[in-house]
């Protein structure tokens, strides 16, 4: 199962340069439900929601989205062994959640410093990262 950070997603919805193979899309994709609000705020700051939305929403549909449970919330509250974005400290609780629950989840980030804290966090990191 790879978590799909917001930094792969708006890679491939915008077409950059450094974008999943098109291989992670045939795997399961799990992403907390930020994912979602991450996307269409940033579609919607570059005014891209009319040309992108459409695709975003199919992105969207192809990941399983995990709720912002209590436990998840609660685990963003604690230190991370990096400093953290706010959002980002909710995207790693988010995949350590998943792994504490015994599912084998690797992260999907083009983010260094997420990458970092989930490698310190033993999250594994998917080979799609570079």
């Amino acid at each position: 199962m790879i978590y799909l950070d917001t930094s792969a997603a708006l890679a491939q919805l915008l077409a950059e340069d450094h974008h999943p193979p098109d291989e992670v899309w045939g795997v399961m994709l799990v992403s907390s439900r930020l994912l979602e609000y991450e996307l269409w705020v940033r579609l919607h700051a570059r005014k891209l929601a009319r040309t992108h939305g459409d695709a975003a929403r199919d992105l969207v549909g192809r990941v399983a989205l995990l709720e912002l449970l209590p436990p998840i919330l609660s685990r963003a509250l604690e230190p991370f062994p990096v400093p953290v974005r706010t959002l980002d400290a909710l995207h790693l609780a988010s995949a350590s959640f998943l792994k504490e629950q015994g599912h084998p989840v690797e992260l999907l980030s083009y983010d260094r410093r997420l990458r970092e804290a989930a490698s310190k966090m033993t999250i594994a990191l998917s080979p799609f990262c570079v």
